[in-house]
């Protein structure tokens, strides 16, 4: 079942947030996610939860949450209530037209429900959801390393727009 997130549940937003990067970067310490969730986690900045449901071995076909299809792929979900999959969207500006577009902070599936379609069904739930605000684009950044992710975008049709660069620097003078 897919649900609207409320801002009571920051806590667990930031513990999904901080999974995505240590999948990544698994000897770093991101607690520093906190302030990021602080600062922008807002009624503005929608989140959703999918959540087992139902008994185990229990299946789905799709569900419907606001006029919006959203299917839900067959899956096994063990036990009710419990997140398996977080999508935190913000609110960016086009710099080159000005418009303002839907831009995805988080996508995040629990890697044992992964290659089950849930990704897709909730890139597919965010996108009509925007259509339906009146978004003509969405945005989001992904790790060049993070191939899995990359091919999800890539199937989906997103196309790389730009190219986020950055220098370390030292702190020695």
């Amino acid at each position: 079942m897919i649900r609207r997130g409320s801002l009571l549940e920051r806590s667990l937003l930031l513990k999904f947030m901080q999974r995505t990067y240590q999948d990544l970067f698994p000897n770093d310490d991101f607690s520093h996610l906190e302030q990021t969730v602080k600062q922008y986690f807002s009624s503005d900045t929608p989140l959703w939860w999918v959540e087992e449901e139902g008994e185990q071995g229990e299946m789905r076909e799709t569900r419907r949450i606001s006029n919006a299809p959203c299917p839900i792929p067959n899956a096994q979900f063990p036990t009710p209530n419990s997140p398996i999959a977080c999508l935190w969207v913000g609110n960016a500006i086009d710099q080159v037209h000005g418009n303002r577009h839907a831009h995805i902070f988080i996508l995040y599936v629990v890697p044992e429900h992964r290659r089950r379609g849930i990704g897709t069904a909730l890139m597919q739930y965010v996108e009509n959801w925007a259509i339906q605000r009146g978004d003509r684009q969405i945005g989001l950044q992904v790790f060049q390393s993070n191939k899995p992710a990359l091919n999800l975008y890539n199937q989906l049709g997103y196309q790389t727009q730009s190219i986020w660069m950055v220098k370390f620097l030292s702190a020695e003078k």
